[in-house]
């Protein structure tokens, strides 16, 4: 059973991730039925000052020792890209592995259990911007940048910033079962599971490399819900559609339907937060036509249903209405 909690503090942590892993599992919440945990926060030295991504130093009472008896180690994002470790943090890791402990990584935290070898025939994940890294630099792992968290074995890495908290709640729950896990979350504030993967968090802006198309991919996306065929479209550029496919392609690195797919589920979202419009009628603004097509691509490309996203991610006013009138095209 988990029972006591080792957070590995590295130079350069990334204090939202760090400060993570101590509110989910550094706070005494015995007095709401939630779980106590014998907690410490340790660095590569004990008294030494980190200093932070954020602007500010943080000095750690305990050494590597602290992760000699503990039952998880969390290693939070450390940064970008990670610097190599020193031998005896590597050794730390792998030893707390080796006898049997749980290895939490959050963000590029998981660059640390990659050089320690931990990741070497598992999947994993971090922060979707890091995802190439880690795959280039560890190719023993297969790298799912779509998920907000991974278990294999017993290591568990999580995606960007709040996934990480996705995956200290999955690991409460796992050891200590959905009630001590809902207890925590009840406490943050958060939900205590959330669906879907970290592709539905990724921003799909106009691509800055596009140069002659430029204009009419400006005019696409105010035009989502009309004809954007490969023939209308190179009407409109006045070229052939050959040569549109082609220097489509060579300028935003997708094909003409790939690109308007998903500028249309980026506005299927945004109508999501920000409407209560019917799933139906936001298919219909955002170019899908139907809500079975919304729904499909929605489950190819952000691996959840268009329901289940605007439960997460809806931000409706209390008059709607303001927000459909502003979001029709």
């Amino acid at each position: 059973m988990l029972r006591s909690v080792a957070v590995l503090a590295l130079p350069n942590a990334a204090a939202f991730e760090l400060g993570t892993a101590c509110e989910v599992f550094g706070i005494d919440r015995s007095d709401t039925g939630g779980p106590v945990f014998d907690f410490r926060v340790c660095g590569p030295r004990a008294g030494a000052t980190l200093p932070t991504k954020s602007g500010f130093s943080i000095v750690v009472e305990h050494g590597l020792e602290a992760t000699r008896d503990v039952d998880l180690v969390v290693v939070p994002a450390y940064g970008v890209p990670p610097a190599d470790l020193p031998d005896d943090v590597l050794d730390a890791l792998r030893a707390a592995h080796a006898r049997g402990a749980w290895i939490l990584s959050i963000c590029s935290g998981a660059f640390a259990l990659g050089e320690a070898g931990l990741l070497d025939g598992r999947r994993c994940t971090t922060h979707w911007m890091h995802a190439a890294a880690l795959a280039a630099r560890f190719p023993a792992t297969t790298v799912d940048p779509d998920v907000l968290y991974v278990e294999d074995g017993r290591v568990i890495t999580g995606a960007g910033t709040a996934a990480g908290i996705d995956a200290c709640l999955h690991l409460v729950r796992r050891e200590l079962g959905a009630a001590a896990a809902a207890s925590v979350a009840r406490r943050m504030v958060v939900p205590p599971q959330r669906d879907g993967g970290q592709a539905q968090y990724v921003e799909t802006p106009l691509p800055p490399q596009a140069d002659t198309l430029a204009p009419l991919l400006a005019w696409m996306v105010e035009h989502l819900d009309e004809d954007l065929s490969v023939p209308a479209l190179a009407a409109r550029a006045f070229t052939s559609e050959r040569t549109f496919a082609r220097r489509f392609r060579a300028e935003t690195g997708a094909t003409p339907a790939a690109w308007v797919a998903r500028q249309r589920v980026a506005r299927a979202q945004e109508l999501l937060e920000r409407t209560d419009a019917p799933v139906d009628e936001v298919a219909r603004r955002s170019g899908f036509g139907t809500g079975a097509l919304l729904r499909h691509h929605f489950a190819r490309t952000l691996g959840t249903t268009p329901l289940s996203y605007r439960r997460q991610f809806t931000c409706a006013a209390d008059d709607p209405t303001d927000d459909v009138a502003s979001l029709t095209a």
